[in-house]
């Protein structure tokens, strides 16, 4: 039963009964769903939505479909979540139309581990290396010396260091 049959005027409110909203349910959870990558989520934040609307904190004016009105108020609360989450600063700036995602803050465990063997298989690369490039690479690119001091330690000139770890560069790629 949808209650609206004529656009309202910018005064006039008019109520949603609990049928108006089930009927919006599963599209409101599988538009968060999308969004957030949680079921468990999503279905608390479509909760908020229907709580605010029946408990009268959101209050429709017939100005759009009740739809587009309930997936504002779910974007909204979506955009509330992330900077709780985030702890920094708004996301006012970000196009949230229909694109917003929350990223995961944490590699999954098989990303852990693809990305700790292609280190293993990195170092030991730079380790097969020859002692020139080796040790400019390990100076100056892993242990983040400055290339004074990186210059300093090889007894070699900064043209030389860069020369050595462009070499060194070429040769891990080549690989």
């Amino acid at each position: 039963m949808n209650t609206v049959a004529t656009p309202a005027t910018p005064l006039e409110l008019i109520p949603l009964g609990w049928g108006d909203l089930a009927q919006h349910r599963a599209f409101l959870v599988h538009y968060a769903q999308r969004r957030l990558q949680d079921p468990a989520l999503a279905e608390d934040l479509v909760h908020d939505v229907f709580e605010a609307v029946m408990t009268g904190r959101a209050s429709f004016g017939g100005r759009s479909a009740p739809r587009s009105w309930l997936v504002a108020i779910l974007r909204h609360k979506i955009v509330d979540l992330v900077r709780e989450r985030s702890g920094h600063d708004s996301l006012d700036t970000c196009d949230v139309d229909d694109e917003l995602t929350l990223p995961c803050p944490q590699a999954r465990p098989d990303e852990v581990a693809e990305q700790r063997e292609l280190l293993s298989s990195t170092l030991a690369r730079i380790a097969a290396l020859p002692a020139g490039l080796r040790d400019a690479m390990q100076l100056r690119v892993l242990r983040d010396q400055t290339s004074e001091v990186v210059c300093r330690m090889l007894g070699i000139s900064e043209q030389n260091l860069f020369v050595r770890v462009h070499r060194a560069r070429a040769a891990l790629m080549a690989n």
